[in-house]
């Protein structure tokens, strides 16, 4: 397929709204927060959003769109072409003054992820690329790193919470997931992971960087990322990079037995191991069961009920903290009446 005329235009609005950002920045921004602290929406979101959906419904009418801060229309269910769209990944970097914040465009054709265009505006850097063109920085052609010792890109929030305390090399905490991929696809890191599940829009332009140059993004589970799912989120952390570091990573994580929340757990999925046979039997069939696992066992289970209400909350308190918080994040406001006994996940 020929996506020149897809990646210019996607190139261009990424540039349009990362100026838009820059001038919100220059008068002063105020956020609000969506979950919590650390999940932030400000004007400029929505503006940058509405930019770049303009310019897209202008140029691809039949395509599909999807941005994180617009209202979701079911039919681009029905389009084989999907322009996933996150204006400012890493609103609380931008709102703080840090540069590490990035307009990110992805189009996913069939599911899959083939153009990105991921903008830093804070240091003028636009990484784009897309199948048979290869990827550029700034017009200039680039690629992975050759390097023997891996960088190892993680979130900054991660990594202050909990990564700190573990010993896996090369560790450089960072905010932007979708700039973290597009450094990688620079060849300033080799290879990212999460504990904390992501969206659609969060890695839909990197993921398609990583995936020009021969990488992959997949979940943590080892399963594929199927873009334009009905509910545009995926369930669990992520890991990609380039293949080497990407095989190496994926053993240490496993030797260390590093958590990930799994969320909307069903028997299907490889987490759902980590339950006792007792929980099994009495959850199968359950559309809220989430938990937090590494090391072939969970680390703490809540189950959600019809409106948030919250059935049970077991385990480790520290990993119950962080699967409340993953939990919250995805749902909203959980109403949290089910006590939590001490001791692990029965």
């Amino acid at each position: 397929m020929d996506l020149k005329p897809e990646l210019d235009t996607a190139a261009r609005l990424a540039r349009e709204a990362g100026a838009l950002l820059l001038a919100h920045l220059a008068r002063g921004v105020t956020a609000q927060q969506k979950t919590g602290a650390d999940d932030l929406v400000t004007a400029a979101d929505r503006e940058a959003s509405d930019l770049i959906l303009a310019g897209l419904r202008s140029a691809f009418p039949g395509d599909g769109l999807l941005s994180e801060e617009a209202a979701d229309d079911p039919a681009r269910r029905g389009h084989e072409r999907v322009w996933i769209i996150d204006p400012i990944d890493g609103t609380k970097e931008f709102t703080s003054g840090s540069p590490d914040y990035a307009v990110s465009i992805g189009l996913a054709v069939g599911g899959k992820p083939v153009l990105g265009a991921v903008y830093a505006p804070a240091t003028d850097e636009l990484f784009a690329g897309a199948v048979g063109l290869g990827v550029t920085r700034n017009g200039e052609p680039t690629g992975f790193a050759g390097r023997a010792g891996y960088v190892v890109s993680v979130s900054d929030t991660e990594f202050r919470r909990e990564l700190h305390a573990h010993d896996l090399p090369g560790m450089a905490p960072s905010g932007s997931i979708a700039l973290k991929l597009a450094r990688i696809a620079n060849g300033e890191a080799d290879v990212t992971f999460s504990m904390s599940p992501r969206s659609e829009w969060d890695v839909a332009g990197g993921h398609a960087l990583l995936r020009v140059l021969g990488g992959d993004l997949r979940r943590r589970d080892g399963r594929p990322i199927r873009y334009n799912s009905a509910r545009p989120h995926l369930e669990q952390g992520i890991i990609g990079g380039r293949p080497d570091a990407l095989a190496w990573l994926e053993g240490e994580l496993a030797r260390r037995g590093l958590p990930t929340a799994h969320l909307g757990l069903t028997p299907e999925d490889p987490a759902w191991s980590t339950l006792a046979p007792g929980d099994q039997a009495a959850l199968t069939g359950h559309p809220g069961v989430c938990v937090r696992h590494g090391g072939g066992r969970a680390l703490a289970l809540i189950v959600v009920g019809p409106g948030g209400a919250v059935e049970r909350a077991e385990g480790d308190a520290f990993h119950l903290d962080r699967l409340s918080r993953d939990v919250t994040r995805a749902l909203g406001t959980l109403d949290a009446a089910a006590p939590v006994p001490e001791g692990g996940p029965r």
